[in-house]
């Protein structure tokens, strides 16, 4: 490994940005690098390489038009954002690294030698394609090139300050692309479905390594001083997980949020200081799937609905299988007593199966109580 290579890993290394990695048809120097110097287990999330059509086609939901195209390498590098997205440690900024490359082989091709690779954060995607000189380099000696260009993207999405040198000639200067998007853009891609979260982090940088997140999920219409209590109870409870509240922006059985209405809610959180994720999911067992081994922070009212199969379509057994595929991601639930039909329960009262009993665990109403709920506010405040 060349010295300014590993200087450049090292550099990416201590970032604190983790990425997810997928590469299809070269550029597989890039990955020894990556992987050789230490602390790559701080910054690489995953690596997948999806040579097979079927692979492909399985990783990006769909048939590519053109395998080695500009699209594929940004439909990779999204869907390596998202998967980064569910990965990452709390608090971590995250991007998706996308590569497809067509370089030579044991066969001679009548096509151009070329590759693109694309870098996807929450705010922008950078894409860079070169086309290489046929004849001029071995297979291997083309892997390189395109490991530079590979280091490159990653180094630049961190903002690492590096030298970097792409050994390319001439006429093989790359060309590039950048697509930055605005806080309306991004949340409009949450609603569509096209990016699964996005986070804002307006709570005071913490030093301490969270290994998971701590989510208090709700429609915060108002966010009020019950919700910032609970938190703060339940980050006593729970210190290894970092406390962030969470609002998804599609909703069961009402219209979206407007992005007017998102931005509105996010601002209370701003001013409170606290860290909020807008996600597009409502139900909890698709909270699972994005929050993986994460803690939520939940009512007994709604402790009683996850269990009751009326939500399940009056099957038992499909709400068993579901609350145990969340089990089976580390999800658990930290529960506060609420008012149920007027009268006050909490998680003793409830009839939880006993499949699912160490998923839940009480908050004590010693610690904890609200009687008090947004839409008590909202009403009286003639809203």
């Amino acid at each position: 490994m060349e010295t300014w290579v590993r200087a450049v890993v090292e550099a990416i290394h201590s970032s604190r940005a983790q990425a997810v990695i997928y590469l299809a048809g070269g550029a597989s120097q890039a990955l020894g690098w990556l992987l050789s110097v230490s602390g790559a287990s701080g910054s690489v999330l995953e690596v997948v390489v999806p040579y097979s059509r079927a692979s492909m086609v399985q990783l990006l939901g769909k048939l590519p038009l053109q395998f080695t195209s500009k699209q594929a390498a940004e439909d990779m590098a999204l869907a390596a954002f998202n998967r980064a997205l569910k990965l990452s440690g709390p608090g971590l900024q995250v991007m998706g690294v996308g590569f497809t490359g067509s370089l030579a082989s044991s066969r001679p091709k009548q096509g151009d030698h070329r590759f693109y690779v694309s870098t996807r954060t929450q705010n922008c995607i950078r894409t860079s394609h070169v086309t290489l000189s046929k004849g001029l380099r071995s297979r291997e000696e083309e892997d390189k090139v395109s490991s530079y260009f590979v280091l490159k993207a990653i180094a630049d999405a961190c903002r690492v300050s590096a030298t970097i040198q792409t050994d390319v000639q001439e006429p093989e200067i790359p060309q590039e692309s950048v697509e930055q998007f605005n806080e309306d853009q991004e949340l409009q891609q949450v609603i569509d479905g096209q990016v699964c979260m996005k986070v804002y982090h307006f709570a005071d940088p913490m030093e301490k390594n969270f290994d998971r997140k701590l989510i208090l999920p709700g429609s915060f219409n108002p966010l009020h001083d019950g919700h910032l209590r609970l938190l703060e109870v339940a980050s006593s409870m729970c210190d290894d997980g970092l406390p962030c509240f969470e609002i998804s922006a599609i909703n069961a059985d009402k219209p979206p949020l407007s992005i007017a209405e998102i931005k509105r809610r996010v601002e209370q959180f701003r001013k409170a200081g606290k860290n909020v994720i807008i996600s597009n999911q409502p139900y909890f067992y698709k909270k699972a799937e994005i929050f993986p081994g994460s803690t939520f922070i939940i009512g007994a009212d709604t402790s009683a609905r996850l269990v009751n199969p009326k939500y399940y379509g009056g099957d038992y057994n499909r709400m068993l299988e579901i609350l145990l595929e969340c089990k089976n991601t580390g999800t658990t639930f930290l529960v506060g007593g609420r008012e149920i039909e007027g009268v006050f329960k909490v998680l003793e009262d409830l009839d939880i199966p006993r499949e699912l009993k160490d998923m839940f665990i009480s908050i004590p109403e010693e610690k904890f109580r609200m009687d008090i709920s947004s839409t008590e506010l909202r009403k009286s405040q003639g809203l």
